[in-house]
């Protein structure tokens, strides 16, 4: 199992956003020179995350990106089921007539368990640690 890329960049922005003072909006491109990006491939990436409600575009030259929701309310899973989507991660191949396939409930239950775990983790959480561990430094 592994997620894209673009997930990577998603939390590492999400992460960003919500230590940024409430109100206070960052650009595409600080963005994407934070991350080492094109702003053209971030840009897509946060089209996801506008569309599933957890950042807003502000328009115009002194414009940017914000959270749209509070940092306590977005989780992990959120931020991955929008750039991911939310499809099963396995599929039995086999038909079985008779009864379930064993195998494939066995990773429904995984995949229930890791995503239960993923929802419970916020992205405020992880942006505490980050400046606790700026302080430190």
């Amino acid at each position: 199992m592994k997620y894209s890329k673009a997930t990577n960049y998603a939390l590492h922005t999400m992460v960003h956003l919500t230590s940024e003072p409430k109100g206070q909006t960052v650009s595409v491109d600080q963005l994407a020179h934070m991350q080492d990006l094109s702003p053209t491939y971030l840009s897509k990436i946060l089209t996801k995350l506008v569309k599933a409600g957890l950042i807003e575009s502000v328009p115009g030259a002194k414009g940017g990106y914000s959270t749209s929701r509070r940092a306590q309310d977005i989780s992990f899973l959120d931020v991955i089921e929008a750039v991911e989507g939310q499809s099963v991660l396995f599929n039995c191949a086999f038909d079985h007539e008779e009864s379930e396939c064993l195998i494939e409930s066995v990773m429904i239950e995984a995949e229930g368990n890791m995503k239960k775990e993923l929802a419970g983790r916020t992205i405020q959480s992880i942006a505490e640690q980050c400046q606790e561990t700026k302080k430190e430094k």
